[in-house]
């Protein structure tokens, strides 16, 4: 089969991205031909894939992105039939990936009522509804039931079209127990004593990720534990206003900003606890990647797989809607039971379901499916 799949821009450290490369060496391992258009690539590019830059300019995002979808469109029409597979929500999808939350509820649960009249408003709601519309025909992968409750809420109708993925934690990020030597190695060439708290944030794109919620909470915990805690984060996204923060917080030295990297499973073992009170996410893999390590969470409700957190027994979940000083005295009384609490053991149990690493699988069955059911007499190749 050949499929075409639609990203606006790819580099390793995503959670979309990295959904994304899953999937695609999944259907390129089952003999598939695959062309990939996007507006930026950063990393290595899989043999055997047909990688195509759109040249989408524009002084607005909004204009890079019609730019894009015209571009592909006419480039689409010039070939024979074949399955378009987006990771973006526009036009044009035969199959989308929900990486993003619902376009909608964001709109309503986080906007003001004068959102509605701007330019962004209406070009991503034009584009959501292009997938979730009552014309619409596209086959839509979701990651967390969070998702269908509010897609079936907002577009009735295309319940029939949603279908549900399992997680797709890679395996090699399961362990048996908590290494104490990695720990000891990592810590020592951050500079951060064995007796700290090491609290630890994994994501790109600080703001959405509760960056700021994170940095609060920390300054707002009793002098003496403050004082014994150390915050890191990993992930790619402009650090000065946050730093800033953490200035003004009084916890300036204690913070720690990384860029995006590929060795997340070192931090892992080397943390005391993860803290991720993102505003809104669809899924949150760092949750269950944190979960299976041993390494205790802190979350909020609003990340699709806060379920995890709560099934596996492994943190605490911030309710909905989302109060500050509950971050506050949840953090607090982790670090105080982190000695004798069950989280760390809780977790690696979890990782013993093999449903949380079959996503690349289930995704590439699932969109041979829909590509036989479109294309009966045989899709393009």
């Amino acid at each position: 089969m050949k499929f075409s799949f639609l990203i606006y821009s790819y580099f390793p450290f995503g959670g979309q991205q990295r959904d994304f490369l899953r999937i695609v060496t999944e259907c390129l391992q089952r003999g598939h031909t695959v062309d990939v258009y996007t507006r930026s690539w950063q990393g290595v590019v899989p043999e055997q894939l047909k990688l195509i830059i759109v040249p989408a300019s524009g002084l607005t995002r909004l204009a890079q992105y019609r730019r894009f979808t015209d571009w592909v469109a006419a480039a689409l029409a010039k070939q024979p039939p074949h399955t378009v597979v987006g990771f973006n929500k526009m036009p044009l999808l035969d199959v989308y990936f929900a990486a993003d939350p619902c376009f909608a509820e964001k709109a309503v649960a986080q906007r003001g009522f004068y959102y509605q009249y701007t330019p962004r408003y209406r070009h991503f709601k034009v584009y959501e509804a292009a997938v979730f519309g009552a014309s619409s025909t596209t086959e839509v992968l979701l990651l967390s039931p969070q998702q269908r409750r509010e897609f079936g809420q907002h577009y009735p109708g295309c319940e029939m079209r949603l279908h549900d993925l399992p997680p797709g934690i890679a395996a090699d990020r399961r362990v048996s127990a908590r290494d104490p030597a990695l720990k000891a190695a990592l810590r020592a060439g951050l500079g951060i004593s064995a007796d700290s708290v090491l609290l630890l944030q994994v994501g790109s794109g600080f703001r959405v990720k509760g960056v700021d919620r994170s940095l609060r909470a920390m300054a707002a915990l009793p002098a003496e534990l403050r004082q014994r805690c150390r915050y890191l984060l990993v992930g790619q996204d402009k650090p000065a206003p946050f730093l800033r923060l953490a200035r003004q917080l009084g916890i300036g030295s204690q913070v720690t900003i990384l860029p995006g990297r590929d060795d997340i499973p070192r931090f892992l073992a080397a943390a005391d606890l993860l803290l991720h009170p993102a505003y809104l996410e669809s899924a949150g893999y760092v949750l269950l990647e944190a979960t299976i390590a041993g390494l205790p969470v802190l979350t909020t409700a609003s990340c699709g797989y806060a379920f995890h957190i709560e099934q596996a027994e492994s943190g605490a979940v911030c309710i909905e809607p989302f109060q500050q000083a509950e971050l506050n005295r949840l953090l607090a009384e982790m670090l105080l039971q982190l000695p004798v609490a069950a989280w760390s053991a809780n977790g690696l149990r979890y990782g013993s379901n093999e449903d949380l690493y079959a996503m690349p699988r289930v995704a590439a069955d699932l969109i041979e499916s829909f590509a036989q059911a479109r294309h009966p007499q045989g899709p393009a190749s």
